[in-house]
């Protein structure tokens, strides 16, 4: 799926720790101590722009996971 909401989780060589980046950035959209921080972070940037997919590389840059997360549902009730 290619979609500029998809976030790549990779690691910092040079100041330590994991960004989160979009693909083709040339900036990081967060930076953080730890994988699992890093990972939350994607999902939630992601979530909050319509869905996408989190694709997470080991320090090699290998890919080791990918999630999806879907399009949020809003309820015809929710908007009333």
């Amino acid at each position: 799926m290619s979609n500029e909401n998809n976030r790549h989780v990779v690691p910092n060589s040079g100041r330590g720790g994991w960004d989160v980046v979009a693909p083709d950035a040339t900036r990081a959209s967060s930076h953080h101590n730890t994988q699992a921080e890093a990972q939350a972070a994607a999902r939630a940037i992601v979530h909050n722009q319509g869905g996408g997919e989190v694709v997470t590389r080991d320090r090699r840059r290998r890919v080791t996971s990918t999630q999806s997360q879907p399009r949020p549902v809003h309820s015809a009730r929710a908007r009333r």
